[in-house]
């Protein structure tokens, strides 16, 4: 009798931990995987800390090791305003910049190794008048390639703002975006300087939506997202009425109408000028969907017989091109970039790679540790402020201080 009740008490800790949903990764103990349980505990004075401090209403963390949740818990709140909503590990969080990986750099990569795209090729091949950069001395051109637009060596300008584009074309469609970023000034020739660029992978989405003659966040949802059965994971719930996601997701900021944006990305370019589709952001996850996405990572590109790249494509992705080594960024990712903080002190250097959301999103990843640290918040409710860089890299090192043992 005492072992029944037991055991039922742990079956509900477990659900106040792991959620309802069933999760499409198996869950085991840290100590079962490695790692030590109260090293790894410590994570939760960060994260309550940072909540205390009014620098995140409420966040979710979820560890991976190797193919199994070894930690899954949420803090704070959902939502602050109109109303306080508790937060929970079922959340739906506007990924923002984290949609690069997750959405964009994961597509691209699937065209290189079908053979409908090379990592050499000029970007001018996919988008006509496409502009190379022109040295202002000797009037030499040197063209920009995918493999630059990936590791944000282009010389493409960081943004632009959707007025820009309004005040220029006398609209914000996409077809005006894309025009601009092909005659925009480029700033130095590309791989000789480094300039994190939403407008690189607004590009990107242009050649793939030209190559496949669909939408990016079509594309992405099919190929991606249901192939790996990410089910809470889509591009802009609220556009398309996907009525489940959008009952698990968290506000971001308030609009001038007193509002909060909801299911909407919280993107300027994304949301005005894409209306959802976008290479730069636009992606909405929760934490479980996330957890398979980068156990397939972790996995040489896939989970339970579930594919979405090939052994050679993922270890080619994740590591720095020799020809930008000093970079520190590989197809998509961030290795050893200024933006890399994330990605803590103590995860195998070079190897560890990630990204990070504007809203406050993080994803980081250890092949060598079989390691992976998803931390999801939205420091963007109500107000956009705060900073959750610290925040990140504490995470990050006490998750890796926590591993004790090599997993097979």
């Amino acid at each position: 009798m005492k072992k029944s009740i037991l055991l039922i008490a742990a079956l509900l800790m477990c659900a106040s931990v792991f959620g309802q949903d069933p999760t499409r990764l198996n869950t085991s103990t840290p100590a079962q995987m490695g790692m030590d349980p109260v090293r790894l505990g410590r994570v939760d004075q960060v994260i309550n800390q940072a909540i205390i401090d009014s620098i995140v209403p409420g966040a979710v963390i979820c560890v991976v090791r190797k193919d199994k949740i070894v930690y899954l818990k949420a803090y704070g709140n959902k939502s602050v305003y109109p109303k306080v909503e508790k937060m929970d590990v079922n959340t739906v969080f506007d990924l923002a910049s984290c949609s690069k990986v997750v959405g964009t750099a994961t597509s691209i990569m699937q065209l290189v190794e079908a053979g409908q795209l090379r990592l050499t090729d000029r970007v001018d091949m996919y988008i006509p008048d496409f502009q190379p950069y022109v040295d202002p001395e000797t009037g030499k051109k040197t063209h920009i390639t995918i493999q630059d637009l990936l590791t944000h060596t282009s010389g493409l300008p960081s943004y632009v703002q959707p007025a820009v584009i309004e005040k220029q074309y006398g609209n914000t469609n996409p077809e005006s975006l894309i025009d601009w970023i092909a005659h925009c000034k480029r700033m130095y020739k590309p791989k000789t300087g480094h300039d994190y660029s939403c407008l690189n992978f607004i590009t990107l989405q242009n050649v793939l939506q030209n190559i496949t003659h669909t939408s990016l966040s079509d594309y992405a949802q099919r190929n991606v997202f249901d192939r790996l059965g990410m089910k809470y994971t889509t591009y802009s719930p609220k556009a398309q009425n996907k009525e489940e996601i959008m009952k698990r997701v968290a506000p971001t900021e308030m609009q001038p109408d007193g509002k909060c944006l909801l299911g909407e990305v919280h993107d300027p370019l994304a949301r005005v000028i894409g209306k959802g589709n976008s290479g730069n952001a636009g992606v909405f996850s929760c934490a479980q969907d996330l957890a398979v996405f980068a156990a397939a990572y972790m996995n040489g590109g896939a989970y339970d017989d579930k594919r979405i790249l090939g052994e050679m494509t993922v270890k080619a992705m994740t590591r720095v091109p020799e020809n930008v080594k000093q970079f520190g960024r590989s197809l998509g990712w961030d290795n050893f970039s200024d933006y890399s903080s994330n990605l803590g002190n103590l995860f195998t250097p070079e190897m560890t790679f990630g990204h990070t959301g504007y809203t406050g999103t993080s994803i980081a990843i250890d092949p060598e540790s079989k390691t992976a640290v998803i931390l999801l918040a939205h420091r963007v409710h109500p107000k956009d402020k705060g900073s959750v860089v610290r925040m990140r890299a504490l995470v990050a090192n006490i998750v890796a201080g926590s591993v004790v043992k090599s997993v097979k």
